[in-house]
């Protein structure tokens, strides 16, 4: 038994006749862009026939400012004087805090923090290896005493007085080295003892007498309240000694 399927019709584009070839759409041209009316930027036409292909790259040329013909090294300067660093002047500074019966105080005419923090550090080590985490304490400390020094002597020298915030800071940190020594003599010293006291008022002393004379050398009108400022660095130096010993 045969089934009958609906097939439908085939209808042709051409009109009806099947060996009639369909009809090719002929390509259009491509978007060509405007040219630009500069013809010295050839690229700006999008036109690559327009210029001529280059096989090699052309090699960079680099101008020396200097117009020697070579780059040079050795003109710079260290990285440390870049950075307002400058080795010697610290440690003449260093060797003229040694000697506290000689104080030259032309040595610190120019403050600078860089000895300070490194005598901070050095303190705050040497505090670290006695078991004790002074880091903060130690940097809290020297920027109130130097506060504290700069409100004083600026109320003892009245208009007159011409010691800055910046300076007063850096001949507190400079003289803070025998206090730093003290730290690393009680290292090996017996804590609570006899030694470590006599230690704690020479070295005591030593900042103080040096602090003075530079703070009286290098600030006008010091001379006549020498004594007030000498009690108010001991009470600075007297203060660091006690984080040493206690």
């Amino acid at each position: 038994m045969s089934k009958d399927f609906n097939v439908p019709p085939v209808i042709f584009p051409t009109g009806g006749n099947p060996n009639t070839a369909p009809q090719r759409r002929l390509p259009t041209a491509p978007f060509q862009p405007p040219r630009s009316s500069n013809p010295s930027i050839p690229f700006m036409s999008f036109d690559i026939g327009s210029s001529p292909a280059s096989t090699s790259f052309s090699t960079p040329q680099f101008t020396n400012i200097s117009g020697t013909g070579s780059t040079n090294f050795d003109d710079e300067p260290p990285l440390l004087e870049e950075l307002g660093i400058n080795t010697k002047q610290i440690w003449h500074k260093t060797l003229s805090i040694l000697n506290p019966f000689r104080v030259k105080p032309d040595l610190h005419e120019q403050a600078d923090l860089s000895g300070p923090f490194l005598f901070l550090m050095a303190f705050g080590l040497f505090q670290l290896l006695a078991g004790k985490l002074h880091f903060g304490i130690i940097l809290g400390w020297v920027t109130v005493a130097s506060l504290f020094l700069y409100v004083v002597f600026n109320m003892l020298a009245g208009r007159n007085g011409n010691l800055d915030l910046y300076r007063c800071l850096s001949l507190i940190g400079y003289c803070m080295l025998p206090i730093v020594m003290l730290s690393a003599f009680a290292l090996f010293v017996p804590q609570g003892g006899i030694v470590v006291f006599v230690l704690m008022g020479v070295f005591v002393m030593w900042s103080t007498r040096v602090c003075t004379g530079l703070l009286v050398e290098l600030a006008s009108y010091g001379d006549e309240h020498r004594g007030l400022v000498a009690y108010a660095c001991f009470l600075i130096y007297m203060l660091f000694s006690l984080l040493v010993v206690f």
